[in-house]
């Protein structure tokens, strides 16, 4: 498998997996336009789902635009997010106006902003 694919083992599939994360997110990073939850994975490697949602982001082209600059993000991450985890995140207002360098930006920052939680949380 290429490091750098998005295959079915990189994302969150079922209802089961997203609940799961939801239920109980152990790390959770948020801005004025999106929010990460978190919780450690039961496979060997991160796995990433998304919620963008039609109430705030409203045109089709800017809801795949956003998954699409989210997925890139998440696959070319500098230090893969270790140890690993299922990963939800769920956009806010006004994420769908950002244009795509600003998108690459905010996602990298947010990726740095978890990675610096989950090393400062104790081992479960």
């Amino acid at each position: 498998m290429n490091e750098f694919d998005f295959s079915r083992q990189r994302r969150l599939l079922t209802a089961g997996d997203y609940r799961r994360v939801f239920d109980k997110a152990d790390f959770k990073v948020s801005d004025q336009h999106l929010l990460i939850l978190a919780r450690p994975a039961q496979t060997p490697h991160s796995r990433l789902g998304l919620v963008i949602a039609k109430k705030h982001v409203k045109r089709a082209v800017d809801r795949n635009r956003i998954k699409r600059t989210l997925r890139e993000s998440f696959r070319t991450l500098e230090h893969p997010l270790q140890p690993p985890v299922d990963i939800v995140v769920l956009a806010r207002k006004g994420l769908g106006e950002m244009e795509k360098p600003l998108l690459h930006k905010l996602f990298n920052k947010q990726w740095r902003r978890l990675a610096k939680k989950m090393q400062q949380s104790p081992q479960k």
